[in-house]
């Protein structure tokens, strides 16, 4: 299993539209969105294959965002997913609330992955492996990436900015 990752798109449905389009490219076989959403067009660029979402501190009308999400067939996981995948445990979640990364950590789950920087992250922290896409606005390079937890390969990809 291929798992896309992006996050921070802050309503940018064009750039989310290129994120994954990118990450279809590379094989991804579901998507999981860290947050910073704010916008159902964004959502709707997650619709056509297994998606999950969190909110980020950005989403300030997650409630209607999460409605709009699930009526297109989005799980919302807020304020953490925690998925079994390929045998391997992978916690997610937007990354401003600094107890969930720590609790995450403390538990020991093979992969964590937060958003909220803006900027790329790939650690290895005790027995985790801690992992930031980086963001698809306000960043230097617009990035995401594919984990292949099976192999513990992690792809950045970095993403064409919208004309």
């Amino acid at each position: 299993m291929r798992i896309g990752i992006l996050s921070d798109s802050h309503g940018r449905a064009a750039v989310t539209r290129a994120a994954v389009l990118a990450l279809r490219e590379a094989g991804a076989d579901m998507l999981i969105h860290l947050g910073d959403i704010e916008t159902d067009a964004v959502i709707d660029e997650l619709v056509g294959m297994p998606a999950h979402i969190v909110f980020g501190n950005c989403d300030f009308d997650a409630d209607a965002l999460g409605r709009y999400a699930r009526n297109v067939g989005v799980t919302v996981d807020d304020p953490v997913g925690d998925l079994e995948i390929d045998g391997r445990r992978v916690v997610f979640t937007h990354g401003h609330r600094p107890r969930v990364l720590e609790k995450a950590l403390a538990e020991g789950a093979e992969y964590i992955l937060h958003g909220h920087s803006h900027h790329p992250r790939d650690e290895r922290i005790g027995a985790s492996r801690v992992i930031n896409p980086g963001a698809l606005f306000r960043a230097v390079r617009y990035t995401a990436c594919v984990l292949e937890p099976a192999t513990d390969a992690v792809e950045l990809l970095e993403i064409p900015r919208p004309a």
